[in-house]
């Protein structure tokens, strides 16, 4: 999980070509597509499988990890510290501004204040096997979908970057991410320095859309998280469009497929980071970055219209 050092920016460190080309993360240059580990908790029983899942992406040219501690509370971190090896250069992101909540109706609450955003870091550093951390986003908690801070778990966001930014001077993590942050908010955040931005974000809820665009101008990344909607009851999903679903046939390709190479055509500093727990999915989500679209199709993509739907809970 050591920095990119690949010959070629078209190769992975591993060899392997990258999935959907490449992009840039902060300093590093990793593949457009990446690889979510959310979904790995639902292999807890099968800790073999999801290791090999992972190795499986590895060949498929995905050398960047999201995770967060608070995934299966160790869980999901363990398998990444067990499936990579150094020389695999695979570039780790984790997350903070929650934890673990097992047992409870959610399994996750806000930890929002600093010592618990430092705690959290050191959490993942722990269950990582890492010395260093390369990107660290701050899970903001004011804006959907998901938790929302209330009480003392209303921080303001100097409060939490001078925490974030101390914790890149002492070298625990690499470069700081935001997510789930307002425009205002990543205005506010951009003398931190930021590598990269997970907001949800699809072809059906685009209402980010200034954000993604301020994203292009500072070169920060722009990694969505639900790429294909529909993560909450009630909330609009693009495999449901009927021109998903046309351009699908004329391509031989899934819905799914469709809705996340429109992603990495609309802007060049996405990247995806798609989830699963199977390997068959995996191999479709990594196939979506050889599709190409034409301007016709773009044009009738581009007219599916955006519902963003603001989804909270907590």
């Amino acid at each position: 999980m050591a920095a990119n050092t690949a010959r070629s920016p078209q190769l992975t460190p591993s060899g392997a070509p990258r999935a959907g080309k490449a992009g840039t993360l902060g300093d590093h240059t990793v593949s457009r597509i990446g690889f979510g580990a959310m979904q790995l908790e639902r292999l807890h029983a099968d800790r073999a499988a999801a290791i090999s899942l992972l190795r499986r992406a590895l060949e498929l040219g995905v050398d960047h990890v999201d995770t967060a501690h608070f995934y299966g509370d160790g869980f999901v971190n363990g398998l990444i510290r067990d499936a990579f090896r150094p020389e695999d250069g695979v570039v780790i992101v984790s997350k903070v501004g929650a934890d673990p909540n097992p047992g409870g109706a959610i399994p996750l609450r806000p930890a929002q204040r600093p010592e618990q955003l430092r705690a959290s870091v050191e959490d993942n550093l722990k269950t990582l096997g890492l010395d260093q951390i390369p990107v660290v986003n701050l899970r903001r908690l004011d804006t959907g979908p998901g938790l929302r801070a209330e009480g003392d778990q209303v921080v303001d966001l100097d409060d939490q970057l001078a925490v974030m930014t101390s914790l890149r001077d002492e070298g625990k993590i690499g470069a700081i991410g935001l997510s789930s942050v307002t425009l205002d908010g990543l205005r506010q955040a951009l003398p931190a320095g930021i590598a990269c931005v997970q907001n949800a974000y699809s072809l059906v809820a685009r209402g980010d859309e200034d954000m993604l665009r301020l994203c292009v101008d500072e070169q920060i990344a722009w990694v969505p998280f639900f790429p294909l909607g529909g993560a909450f009851p009630g909330m609009p999903k693009v495999t449901d469009e009927p021109a998903v679903s046309t351009t699908a046939r004329s391509l031989g390709r899934t819905p799914a497929q469709i809705g996340l190479a429109w992603l990495l055509h609309h802007a060049q500093n996405v990247l995806l980071i798609a989830g699963t727990a199977n390997t068959e999915h995996l191999e479709a989500n990594v196939a979506a970055g050889t599709i190409a679209l034409d301007d016709t199709a773009m044009a009738a993509l581009d007219a599916v219209q955006s519902r963003s739907i603001d989804m909270s809970f907590g």
